[in-house]
């Protein structure tokens, strides 16, 4: 049975199939923090939301890259992504914090792109930089 599970496919299925779950679980965490519901929005035609969501989108896809590539088994590769994924989540609340004089939330709400467009490349990132940390 064990020749089963270090089958690369199977390897590779089994952390296709976590990382889709921890996905949607880490969007569902972002729903509840923002004002706005962000598949709405985007149904709705509103570019900045879609720029946000995407660049979260890929920020969790990148830690998991990092995270598959530097760790060797199944659960470490999870424990290093929910642990990169908190710290994307906690970059989020550092922006909001750092510019007092824009609603960041708010704004991309509204469709103000210029806001989508530099929390997308903030979320991308900071991808980069927790995926290049994680060990």
């Amino acid at each position: 049975m064990s020749s089963f599970w270090e089958n690369i496919f199977v390897e590779t299925a089994a952390r296709y199939s976590v990382v889709i779950l921890c996905t949607i679980v880490f969007l569902a965490v972002f729903e509840l923090v923002t004002s706005y519901k962000n598949w709405d929005q985007i149904k709705k035609g509103n570019f900045a939301v879609a720029m946000a969501t995407g660049g979260k989108l890929f920020g969790i896809a990148t830690i998991f890259r990092y995270s598959i590539e530097h760790n060797d088994t199944l659960i470490q590769s999870i424990g290093w992504g929910v642990f990169g994924f908190v710290l994307l989540l906690l970059g989020y609340f550092i922006f909001e914090f750092l510019t007092p004089t824009i609603k960041v939330d708010e704004e991309i709400g509204r469709g103000n792109n210029a806001v989508g467009f530099i929390s997308m490349l903030i979320s991308v990132g900071l991808a980069f930089i927790i995926g290049a940390s994680i060990g």
